[in-house]
């Protein structure tokens, strides 16, 4: 009878080491907008396709972007484990794309090192979501014209978002119509303008010519000039900002009106006078009559 010894790696075949790592999002959106989290996440799945528990240690990298994560892991045999992934941008950051990257390395096979190199990567998507922050300035708040006068007001505006976006320019509707029936023309030569993220302005320029006629009294004129965000109106939330400005429009007199008060007090002066006059003859009268012989 003859008896054949199976090798003693036969009997006990050695552990093979081995991880998969999945996430879902693949996607991850970052708000950085004023009042926001800054920050997202994504959910991971570690699987063990072995007959052996595994100690899986996880290398998370998102470009610069503060990640927090698991440092490392038990993972049973055939079994897989969730843990989760948060990624954090700073405030106010500019609109950008970065790429999650997350990797699982087996160190351990049923407490010691496993004898081959076992790894899983994958990567994600981090977007840096676009905002949009406008604010609206008058170089002049206030001024004072004379009727049929030509003015251009300039308005600085600011896109404080954190990408390029075009801005919606011009008079509030019901403040221009009131204007237009008061006898004013406004002119708005561009309609929208592409303005870039920072604390620099571009400016706007509103032509207004003043009243033909004012009449005798002054008007007080109101004109609101609004800035409004393509990108909010189209994401579904239009932000708009504007600014006021009073136009003080002085009355028109007549040739010589101003005259008039002068001769009118000119006239008064001299009735008095002539009052006083009158007076002090009589006065004189009855003292002489009082005093016979001087």
């Amino acid at each position: 009878m003859l008896v054949v010894a199976a090798p003693a790696a036969a009997q006990n075949p050695t552990p093979t080491a081995a991880i998969s790592v999945n996430c879902a999002p693949s996607t991850i959106n970052v708000e950085v907008k004023p009042g926001s989290t800054y920050s997202g996440f994504t959910t991971c799945t570690a699987t063990n396709p072995t007959a052996y528990q595994e100690k899986v240690s996880l290398n998370v990298n998102a470009e610069g972007l503060a990640t927090a994560a698991p440092g490392d892991m038990y993972v049973g045999a055939g079994e897989s484990v969730d843990f989760q992934i948060s990624v954090r941008a700073t405030p106010y950051m500019t609109m950008d794309v970065r790429t999650l990257s997350v990797q699982a390395t087996v160190q351990e096979i049923n407490g010691v090192p496993p004898l081959n190199s076992a790894s899983s990567n994958t990567n994600m998507i981090v977007n840096i979501m676009q905002y949009s922050l406008v604010q609206v300035e008058a170089t002049e708040p206030f001024v004072q014209l004379m009727p049929k006068t030509d003015k251009i007001f300039e308005f600085k505006v600011y896109n404080l978002g954190n990408q390029y976006d075009f801005m919606k320019v011009g008079v509030t509707d019901s403040y221009r119509k009131t204007l237009e029936d008061a006898g004013f023309t406004v002119t708005l030569p561009a309609v929208k303008k592409g303005v870039d993220p920072g604390p620099t302005p571009t400016n706007v320029e509103i032509k207004v010519r003043t009243p033909k006629t004012q009449g005798w009294t002054d008007a007080y004129h109101v004109l609101d000039f609004f800035a409004e965000s393509e990108f909010a109106c189209t994401t579904g939330g239009c932000i708009t900002e504007t600014q006021m400005i009073t136009i003080y429009v002085r009355g028109v007199y007549l040739p010589g009106f101003e005259i008039i008060p002068a001769l009118s007090m000119i006239a008064l002066a001299a009735a008095v006078a002539g009052r006083r006059f009158i007076n002090v003859d009589d006065e004189d009268e009855e003292w002489r009559e009082a005093a016979p012989g001087l």
